[in-house]
């Protein structure tokens, strides 16, 4: 049977979409979605907001752009058995929250890039805080380097020589010889640590969640203000979001 005679042409579309919206995470409108895709713009219209009624993309209220939603981003995310991994993490991300009184965050790597699944807000008047479904590199932050150290080396080398390694602040880390011993030292201590390498005046302390097989499927981290979570505090920070990150994993144990 030809390929022809089986598909669902507006699935199809569905799918086209979807697929676009995923190279573009600053979203796109309905035009730009019709002109891409060469297709009329009353489908898009009828497919965007079918997809957005079922909460798998979100519409900004000012741009009208459509982008992928949090919903559609974690699915196929492992469970134990009815719970899914942000429902496991999310009452251990609040207690780490509680704990350090700063934002916690969860994410996932999605292509080159990761992806933010989960946040819990600090607690502080000056806080850090970031859309769901905000994407980052992988060479520039504390989550991003536990992503690309738990790569198989031939993978992580492929990864370096693919991504671009640009340099946001003069601390990020932009040569691939760098990035291969700094992702050495991230599984010799368990945690990555990101000296305001992504913006200036943040600091990260990031660690691995693993699933059943022990193979990692998401990042836990913690942000704050560098005058908050200074370098002195990197070890003891890194404890505390060990410690989370494994009991997040447990809870993931079938």
């Amino acid at each position: 049977m030809s390929t022809a005679a089986t598909s669902v042409p507006a699935l199809e579309r569905g799918l086209d979409i979807l697929e676009l919206l995923n190279q573009e995470p600053d979203g796109l409108g309905i035009s730009e979605l019709a002109t891409r895709l060469s297709l009329n713009k009353n489908a898009v219209f009828r497919i965007t907001h079918t997809l957005t009624d079922r909460n798998y993309l979100e519409r900004d209220p000012l741009t009208k752009k459509f982008r992928l939603s949090p919903r559609l981003l974690s699915l196929g995310l492992p469970q134990a058995g009815d719970v899914s991994l942000v429902e496991v993490a999310l009452p251990l991300m609040r207690e780490l929250r509680d704990l350090t009184r700063e934002t916690v965050q969860l994410g996932i790597q999605v292509g080159d890039e990761g992806v933010i699944i989960e946040q819990v807000s600090g607690l502080h008047p000056l806080r850090i805080a970031v859309d769901i479904g905000l994407r980052f590199p992988l060479h520039n932050n504390a989550p991003g380097k536990v992503l690309l150290a738990n790569q198989s080396p031939r993978e992580r080398t492929a990864t370096l020589n693919r991504i671009p390694l640009t340099a946001d602040t003069p601390r990020t880390l932009t040569k691939p010889a760098t990035l291969q011993t700094e992702c050495t030292k991230v599984l010799n201590r368990g945690y990555a640590t990101d000296h305001a390498e992504a913006d200036e005046g943040i600091h990260c302390v990031a660690a691995p969640v693993t699933g059943p097989e022990g193979k990692l499927i998401a990042v836990l981290w913690v942000s704050a203000p560098a005058k908050r979570l200074p370098k002195s505090m990197f070890a003891s920070m890194g404890a505390q979001v060990i410690d989370s990150a494994a009991q997040i994993s447990g809870g993931l144990q079938p």
